[in-house]
């Protein structure tokens, strides 16, 4: 990214982080077979990178002394075989989480002290990727699923198609995704209770309000916060 088009506002700087957290959260979720097999330690130094565009990438590290931007961890790949998989990824969440954070304060250098406060607030609704990694996110008291009332006796959820991962050829729900155009989509929505993502359409939008309501296979409809649901990663849309 060249320094004219850095972002500058808060609103920009938070769009920035949001979209790189996208992208490192999939890469250590939805991805995580595949960027695990990228990190081969006979390969040189790597480091795993959220892309401005939602994506992820795992290569070496820039160039340029110093680099434009900080850098994230280097070698994530050599730790990889002298680990279990879940320490090492928990040991990438963290790194990658300082990163995220180094980022976003390295744009927000020129802003007021109540700008940089506003920036972390909003950063700060996330959880981290460490806890999701690690599933030492809470959900806010949320003991069932994601959305705002349990399923009615008569529609048990229980028969709604469900799967323990959800489609490859689907991706993250993100705010760019909060538009009419929304209405219809079919997506997966993963219950922390149990751990499935389970097939839904999207019944209706609103998007002034980010709010939706979505309906499962088995007929039950449900009223979701999409702010709630795309910091926590719950949404994987599937590929039109």
């Amino acid at each position: 990214m060249s320094a004219q088009n850095s972002p500058r506002t808060v609103e920009d700087i938070y769009e920035d982080f949001e979209l790189r957290r996208n992208g490192l959260l999939t890469a250590l979720t939805t991805d995580v077979d595949d960027f695990y097999r990228q990190c081969d330690p006979d390969r040189e130094n790597l480091c795993l990178y959220g892309e401005t565009n939602g994506a992820w990438t795992v290569d070496l590290p820039a160039e340029e002394v110093p680099p434009e931007l900080p850098e994230p961890c280097l070698g994530i790949n050599f730790a990889r075989d002298g680990m279990a998989r879940k320490d090492w990824l928990a040991l990438v969440a963290v790194h990658s989480d300082s990163w995220l954070y180094a980022v976003s304060f390295y744009h927000a250098t020129k802003l007021d002290a109540t700008s940089r406060l506003r920036l972390f607030k909003s950063i700060n609704q996330y959880p981290t990727l460490y806890e999701v990694v690690t599933g030492k996110h809470k959900t806010n008291g949320r003991d069932f699923k994601p959305g705002r009332r349990r399923p009615e006796p008569e529609m048990p959820v229980s028969s709604a198609k469900a799967a323990d991962s959800p489609l490859p050829t689907g991706r993250l729900l993100t705010y760019s995704d909060i538009v009419p155009q929304l209405k219809g989509r079919q997506a997966e929505l993963f219950w922390p209770d149990d751990k499935m993502w389970y097939l839904v359409e999207i019944h209706s939008i609103i998007p002034s309000k980010r709010t939706a309501k979505i309906q499962y296979t088995s007929g039950e409809i449900e009223e979701l916060d999409l702010d709630e649901i795309i910091r926590e990663g719950h949404m994987s849309l599937i590929t039109q």
